[in-house]
């Protein structure tokens, strides 16, 4: 691996852009696909550097942002059950739910608990055996390998006082879905490098060869991604679309076998409900019947009525690439880090927090 510096340097950034400025003739419209992919376009301005022909909108790339009202509101219920531990990442406490948030049930005197491991919530089930331990697993298929191995080692430890809240989503149906809306302008995507690296990036090559649309796998650093942008371009205007890889310093095109098999050991693909877009079939994981004990809606009955999502925030629409964070009216006023309308200001992902702390104002104007 080489070093980091070698991704941040002002050599190679100018050498990008100047072929970019160079062969775009055209307008295009890119999406980046991951969170992370966002905040560092943001922050280092390099949507202010690019050719004015290309506009850069920002996908459903923040599980955090994607995950339902519905689900929130799982969470906080099962938090707020007897003798019950609730276990999240910290980015998920300050998520709106239909009422509250899990950081509001904390203070409200439920037991929530912020862990940087689903295996640090086995070790707790295991130190409290009188009280139920969930785990809210959230994420793309990045994480999945983690809580399914978390449920395998819980498994064979015999501790049957532990369960996962399964909310993972998938990215190639999140994809399809953008693809195939009527509303959809996207042009090219710039895929994750980081869910590469498990999954491979054999399932992106019909989606590009049936929407006719190049998809780049990235990294998250500046040169990652103006090189991915200059590669995407270059497909566009020579006509052609195929799946190309940026990202060789991790991805390989069979993804991590290994991770995989964990994911298939434990998990089943199964219909989702993506925050502000709404049901996509078969874009989430599911705990499957083998590992049903370790299902936290199996486990309990949950009892939530499922609601509306926030008719005030527009995060589909931004999600979806239709709009950009500075097009909500809210934007900065009523919706802000620390009193959000939506997942994407307060997830430390988020295309509206990447904006709020970081975009300049004529990025700003031209939303």
């Amino acid at each position: 691996m080489k070093f980091l510096s070698e991704y941040r340097d002002p050599a190679l950034v100018e050498q990008y852009l100047q072929e970019l400025h160079r062969i775009t003739t055209k307008p295009w419209t890119l999406m980046e696909i991951c969170g992370g992919q966002t905040h560092s376009l943001v922050k280092n301005g390099l949507l202010d550097l690019l050719p004015k022909q290309i506009t850069m909108v920002h996908g459903p790339g923040c599980p955090v942002c994607v995950t339902s009202t519905g689900v929130i509101d799982e969470a906080i219920w099962l938090s707020e059950q007897p003798n019950t531990i609730l276990c999240s990442f910290g980015d998920m406490l300050r998520v709106p739910g239909s009422s509250k948030s899990l950081l509001q049930a904390k203070a409200d005197g439920a037991d929530v608990r912020i862990l940087y491991s689903p295996l640090e919530a086995v070790s707790l089930a295991k130190e409290n055996p009188g009280k139920e331990v969930v785990f809210f697993a959230v994420g793309f298929e990045t994480t999945a390998p983690a809580n399914a191995l978390s449920v395998v080692q819980a498994h064979k430890q015999g501790v049957i006082n532990y369960s996962i809240l399964a909310s993972h989503v998938l990215v190639p149906p999140a994809m399809e879905a953008i693809l195939s809306d009527k509303d959809n302008r996207i042009d090219a995507f710039l895929a994750a490098g980081h869910v590469c690296t498990i999954m491979g990036m054999e399932e992106y090559y019909p989606i590009a060869e049936k929407y006719k649309t190049p998809i780049v796998v990235t990294g998250f650093e500046p040169v990652d991604l103006l090189q991915g942008i200059l590669m995407a371009v270059q497909q566009l205007e020579a006509g052609v679309y195929k799946v190309e890889n940026q990202y060789t310093r991790y991805v390989q095109r069979e993804g991590n076998r290994m991770a995989m098999e964990t994911i298939n050991e434990v998990f089943a693909t199964s219909d989702r409900v993506w925050r502000g877009i709404g049901p996509i079939p078969q874009s989430g994981y599911e705990v499957n019947k083998a590992y049903e004990a370790y299902n936290a809606r199996k486990k309990f009955t949950i009892g939530i009525t499922p609601v509306q999502e926030n008719p005030a925030c527009i995060s589909g629409d931004i999600m979806k690439g239709l709009k950009k964070p500075g097009q909500c009216p809210h934007f900065g006023k009523a919706c802000t880090p620390e009193h959000p309308l939506g997942a994407p200001m307060v997830s430390s992902e988020g295309a509206c927090a990447a904006y709020y702390h970081y975009a300049t104002a004529p990025e700003l104007e031209s939303a």
